[in-house]
């Protein structure tokens, strides 16, 4: 005789085990075994089972139960529950993560490639961890990583942040990596009058995640970040964001690592011109498309305005005299007509730099 039967003939009512989707009873998600739901229509109910995908219970046809026989109810069905599934390894329950962060890895990938952005479906939420606000980070290596860096960089990761994450694989080089607000809570509370506080922040976060990836996981790789937004809506635009982020970076960024979106205005703007007309803009305003060929010219030029045309301090960074930038500025305007510490000449020559790079490399 069964553990229903049982109970069913103690307490001398209808029993039945039935199975709904999560997504028709989201209130129920999470709930553990032997929980007692009182249900409208006068029956008991209780979870045998709950996950992202179902919910299994069970069903008392009895209203005027009392309490000792509803404290067994739930005892019995906890009881049965624990048996069943104590012989379950944390290998399976590590397998299952995975196939989990897989599916729903699988089904952003589709929606990117559709061009559909919407809401992530309820049976592949995770259980409702997406609906937090999280932290988006996207890696893409530079090789094809095994089906078992999954465990190795969710423990690298946890490791690193301290926190829980969710380790998400796309492709077969990209991974995306949803990390909880709490990592820059002192400036997200006010980040409506401190963006900068808080993108400097996430920067940051990036920059130090790159460094361990690197050293320690996988080599050579491209880290982008997004400002914190909620998965469940917004997870396949910000993958398609930090994507884009990633790929210009690539372009204008050579030699840098770690990509962020806000910073990339100019550059997605420029990327989007056809390649012959960049070309064409590029040569009618130096009168030679060669000029940027030595690696002295772009290494100065892009120092110069990273660090916002100040000339003490692009000398510094360079490890070269005063005098010796000066001198690389006036050859640079004697050679195009623009001089860089002029704002309008500046402003020109950016963009011709930025036009001059993508159209080289696309």
């Amino acid at each position: 005789m069964s553990g229903w039967e049982q109970l069913q003939r103690i307490l001398d009512c209808s029993i039945n085990a039935v199975e709904v989707p999560t997504s028709d009873h989201p209130e129920l998600a999470g709930l553990g075994p032997g929980t007692l739901i009182d249900h409208v229509d006068g029956y008991l109910q209780v979870i045998i089972q709950s996950d992202n995908r179902n919910i299994r219970v069970l069903q008392v046809h009895r209203d005027n139960l009392t309490e000792t026989e509803r404290q067994l109810i739930s005892w019995s069905v906890a009881r049965s529950s624990h048996i069943t599934t104590k012989g379950v390894s944390k290998q399976d329950a590590k397998s299952e993560a995975e196939r989990n962060a897989r599916a729903l890895g699988d089904w952003i990938v589709r929606q990117s490639a559709s061009g559909l952005t919407e809401s992530i479906p309820d049976e592949i939420a995770l259980d409702g961890r997406l609906y937090a606000e999280m932290i988006p980070f996207l890696l893409e290596t530079e090789q094809a990583t095994e089906a078992a860096a999954f465990g190795e960089l969710q423990k690298l990761l946890v490791s690193f942040l301290d926190e829980e994450v969710i380790v998400i694989p796309l492709k077969g080089q990209e991974w995306l990596v949803l990390a909880p607000v709490s990592l820059v809570r002192d400036t997200l509370e006010e980040r409506d009058e401190q963006a900068d506080a808080l993108e400097e922040s996430l920067e940051s976060i990036g920059s130090g995640l790159y460094e361990m990836l690197a050293s320690e996981w996988i080599g050579e790789c491209h880290l982008a970040v997004g400002r914190p937004m909620k998965p469940v809506k917004s997870v396949v635009m910000s993958v398609i964001q930090l994507q884009e982020t990633i790929e210009l970076g690539r372009v204008f960024q050579v030699g840098s690592n770690i990509h962020v979106p806000w910073n990339m205005h100019l550059e997605r703007l420029l990327a989007s011109i056809p390649e012959q007309v960049r070309l064409r803009y590029v040569e009618q305003a130096l009168g030679r498309s060669d000029v940027f060929m030595e690696t002295e010219t772009m290494s100065t030029l892009d120092t110069f305005f990273a660090l916002d045309c100040n000339v003490s301090e692009t000398a510094k960074k360079l490890y070269i005299h005063r005098n010796t930038l000066l001198y690389r500025l006036d050859k640079l305007k004697q050679e195009t007509g623009l001089d860089v510490r002029v704002f309008r000449d500046a402003v020109l020559m950016k963009i011709i730099l930025l036009l001059y790079k993508v159209t080289k490399r696309a």
